[in-house]
């Protein structure tokens, strides 16, 4: 079973635009809790949700500002380090996101994309 506990760093584009989140999700068998903060005046919400298999849903709120719900639904990799899927506004906006596994392992995947770009040439 995907375990997507952790801190996650993430984007998504609502027309056309693209704001930054950072996402801390605890996830307990398929069930799943946790926090966003985007980098935006909407500031954190909070989520719960599901993980069955490589499938990941769950509902934000934001904790001051929209009272609006937002779906988020996607897909994790198979090394469980990135996912990406749709999210939606009671069917009238909608959009794109993406999110990839935070902390160490990020500098040592670029350091070993680098090392490899540079092999190339």
């Amino acid at each position: 079973m995907a375990d997507i506990s952790g801190t996650w760093l993430g984007t998504y584009w609502q027309q056309g635009i693209a704001t930054r989140f950072e996402a801390t999700l605890i996830q307990s068998g398929n069930s799943l809790t946790g926090s966003i903060l985007d980098d935006s005046d909407l500031g954190e919400a909070q989520l719960t949700g599901e993980v069955i298999g490589r499938s990941v849903s769950f509902i934000k709120r934001y904790i001051s500002r929209s009272q609006d719900t937002i779906s988020y639904t996607g897909t994790l990799s198979e090394e469980e380090d990135y996912m990406q899927g749709q999210w939606n506004i009671r069917r009238s906006d909608s959009g794109v996101w993406e999110a990839r596994r935070s902390g160490d392992t990020l500098i040592a995947d670029l350091q070993a994309r680098l090392t490899k770009q540079v092999s190339l040439t």
